[in-house]
């Protein structure tokens, strides 16, 4: 059944040809999951991955799927606590969810931490400029918003690394014993840490998550520590990524790099070009029909998982006029990086805020930061969601 072999090696090291064969096949495809010993359709082609985000035929709710559907797509039951967030649910829990939590994670109070990320950037860049050559992804690109995250949040700051652990085996799990022992561990850390802020309040998002009102309804205890499961688990380990993902274009394209270096106003543009090019998530979440549906010319059985490659989209040459080049100045960027529509991320903000200024400290601070590495030997991770390497080591040259 599965002729494309989405899940080997060496299609993770490289997919574009393989998601380039698929968009050119056809436009819904049926695979077999290897991991989760299930089939899953895919579709690869922008116009199809863009509606797929729209159609609200297809639930993202996993407690409106059969016992035996569960069973087959979530085999770790143990997630069940720490996912009533607005990432898996429908209208019109979601429009709830969302409007509670709006009122929490305002544009006013991520344009506030401006000053507070700008300190820790500089912060981390004086520690590892310490070392001639350093693993950027461990000094700075997963240091900087778990920081960022765990102070917006109230994490005490000597609980972090716990976080970088669960996190790490969330995106790219062992085994699915280390999946629920991950989940488990998390839920009891939340059921704790939440207990405190409900007796004692402080000026962080989540205390203004435990009072966020809107109709007279408050988040349910599953749903608060869901949504403060999610903020952390998606916003650290994406937003890592997407720093990561930025110095590592920037380094291998050095054209672009001095076209950067020459206009620094065109940050903003490369950390978009960025998102198309190598997004730190690289498929949606998986969707499911409560009822056979036609989607794509196909019909998709009910209760079967459909996914959306937002690489292969972002790819696709009938959007994008040469989807292979990297060029920050490219416009228009219509990329799908953080979802469309009702589904659209909440930390995008942050986590553009986050990459534009450490893109423009290191400009700043480094004018001959290089990779110390042999490009061909970076290594990307395995994962179902992530697009990101495992390290990335550089050399900051003369300062």
């Amino acid at each position: 059944m599965n002729t494309y072999d989405l899940w080997s090696d060496h299609t993770s090291a490289d997919p574009l040809p393989t998601l380039a064969r698929m968009r050119s096949d056809a436009p819904a495809i049926r695979l077999f999951n290897p991991y989760q010993d299930a089939p899953e359709w895919w579709v690869t082609r922008y116009d199809d991955v863009a509606a797929l985000l729209h159609d609200p035929r297809f639930s993202r709710d996993k407690r409106k799927l059969s016992e035996q559907a569960r069973a087959r797509y979530f085999r770790v039951t143990e997630l069940d606590q720490l996912d009533q967030h607005v990432l898996y649910s429908d209208p019109p829990e979601h429009t709830r969810l969302r409007s509670l939590v709006g009122k929490a994670f305002t544009p006013r109070r991520i344009a506030d931490l401006t000053p507070r990320v700008e300190e820790a950037v500089e912060r981390l860049l004086d520690q590892a400029e310490q070392h001639d050559t350093t693993d950027l992804l461990e000094a700075l690109a997963f240091r900087l918003p778990l920081a960022v995250l765990t102070e917006l949040i109230g994490i005490p700051e000597e609980d972090r690394e716990k976080f970088r652990e669960w996190t790490g085996i969330l995106v790219a799990p062992a085994d699915f014993t280390a999946l629920a022992r991950m989940a488990t561990e998390f839920q009891e850390y939340l059921e704790r840490f939440l207990a405190q802020r409900r007796t004692s309040p402080r000026p962080d998002l989540t205390s203004a998550l435990i009072a966020a009102e809107e109709s007279g309804e408050r988040l349910t205890p599953a749903e608060l520590m869901s949504m403060v499961f999610l903020l952390i688990a998606a916003g650290f380990e994406t937003t890592g990524n997407l720093i990561g993902n930025s110095v590592w274009a920037l380094l291998t394209h050095p054209d672009q790099l001095r076209r950067l270096r020459a206009d620094p106003a065109l940050t903003g543009s490369a950390v978009e070009e960025v998102l198309r090019y190598c997004p730190p998530v690289k498929n949606t979440t998986g969707a499911f029909p409560l009822e056979d549906t036609e989607f794509c010319g196909v019909t998709i059985p009910a209760e079967e998982m459909i996914v959306g490659s937002l690489l292969s989209a972002h790819h696709d040459p009938t959007h994008f006029p040469d989807p292979e080049r990297f060029d920050i100045t490219r416009t228009p960027n219509r990329h799908l990086a953080f979802g469309h529509g009702i589904h659209f991320c909440l930390g995008a903000a942050l986590a553009r805020l986050e990459t534009t200024i450490t893109l423009n400290a290191l400009l700043r601070r480094y004018p001959h930061l290089t990779l110390a590495a042999d490009p061909d030997t970076l290594r990307w991770k395995d994962g179902v969601f992530i697009r990101g390497m495992e390290t990335l080591p550089v050399t900051w040259g003369d300062r």
